[in-house]
């Protein structure tokens, strides 16, 4: 990886973009080369193939694995790429403890897919170190963390969790997806890797899908690689073009989502339709491990009813799944997002209400929820 640089924004904007060598060129040339010119027989600069490496590529991996503090970072074609790809890293017998609000597509990762080859899997509370300690087996070998979590927004300690495990000689894997390495490092806190879906903040557009994983270990890297190469799961050079242009803005972008959820978490709170709001400004733990707290924000709605009609009356924000962008979205995660967990230990509450809130005016996006939620409010009566 490329020199580290002082200030997050600046390695953001240069780190791995050092200017183009042939032409000045300010940003690094997408290159869409497949294969490469060879000196003589395996001797090469560093390229053979743009399935095992490419110079696009390399760039957004070297950007990606500053920002998290990393040695090593590896890019991917999808969030769920990566994922598979660090799971692939476990041997059949071993054991894998998820958070028992996870991600739905990582449930139905661990549950539908590699547990047919071998791996078992436990959902626990991951903040409570005694249901931890209960769900642990002489076989866990992995602790997957997500802080905050999709789509509760709870929050682990990351620091008891690493010890936790590294004292039973299992890693810790962190997707930090909602946090960003702007809010959060979790290898600084102890974690083995770092794990995003490239798709949602540092992409920030809605206009491309990758993944990413990040991390200090050499030999692990290297396992990591080898699958990477060995299963082809690899972004395209556009596609990493697209999440290099994206960092660049990520830590303002993400000062302006912070700015906008804590506007509507403020609305929220006295609305007669909402039940209950969810969001980590008041965990001690969150306020200790991140810088602020996010542009997610989640609520229980009275009832099942009012949350469908509250998510298909917003004008501004937009009912669709993802999250992460400079545009607000809204869903209903129970039936959307997450209902690959249905029946499980991971089902969503279908009262629950998933908000990403984006970049627009705050006053603007406050208004249209509120709107929306006077609308499903009044309509309760009429049921």
């Amino acid at each position: 990886m490329t020199e580290r640089r002082d200030g997050f924004e600046t390695r953001a904007i240069h780190a791995g973009q050092d200017p183009d060598p042939h032409t000045g060129a300010i940003i690094p040339p997408i290159n869409l080369a497949t294969t490469y010119a060879q000196e003589a027989v395996g001797k090469h600069k560093g390229y053979e193939y743009s399935r095992s490496a490419n110079p696009t590529r390399t760039a957004m991996e070297a950007c990606l694995a500053s920002l998290e503090e990393a040695r090593h970072g590896l890019g991917f074609a999808s969030g769920l790429a990566a994922e598979d790809a660090v799971l692939r890293t476990l041997d059949p017998g071993d054991h894998l403890i998820l958070p028992n609000d996870a991600y739905g597509g990582t449930y139905r990762l661990a549950a539908h897919v590699h547990e047919r080859f071998g791996i078992a899997w436990t959902a626990c509370d991951l903040s409570d170190v005694d249901a931890l300690n209960d769900a642990w087996r002489d076989e866990t070998r992995l602790v997957w963390v997500e802080t905050p979590t999709n789509p509760m927004l709870n929050i682990v300690d990351i620091d008891t969790v690493a010890h936790f495990a590294h004292a039973r000689d299992a890693r810790l894997v962190v997707d930090n997806t909602f946090a960003t390495p702007y809010l959060q490092q979790p290898l600084m806190l102890g974690a083995d890797a770092s794990l995003h879906s490239t798709t949602k903040y540092l992409g920030g557009h809605s206009d491309v899908v990758g993944g990413f994983v990040a991390l200090n270990d050499a030999e692990w890297a290297d396992e990591l690689r080898f699958l990477q190469n060995a299963m082809g799961a690899v972004p395209s050079p556009f596609d990493c073009y697209l999440v290099l242009r994206g960092v660049k803005t990520l830590a303002v972008r993400m000062r302006a989502h912070c700015e906008n959820a804590r506007a509507i978490v403020q609305m929220l709170r006295e609305h007669d339709a909402v039940r209950e709001v969810l969001y980590p400004d008041g965990s001690e733990v969150a306020k200790r491990q991140m810088r602020d707290f996010g542009g997610m924000v989640s609520f229980l709605a009275l009832d099942e009813d009012t949350a469908l009609d509250a998510v298909a009356r917003t004008r501004i924000f937009t009912l669709a799944e993802s999250l992460g962008a400079v545009e607000s979205l809204i869903e209903h995660p129970a039936r959307m997002t997450h209902v690959s967990a249905t029946g499980s230990p991971l089902e969503v509450d279908p009262r629950l209400v998933r908000l990403s809130v984006g970049i627009e005016s705050g006053a603007d996006l406050v208004a249209d929820l509120r709107d929306a939620l006077d609308a499903a409010f009044a309509g309760i009566g009429k049921r």
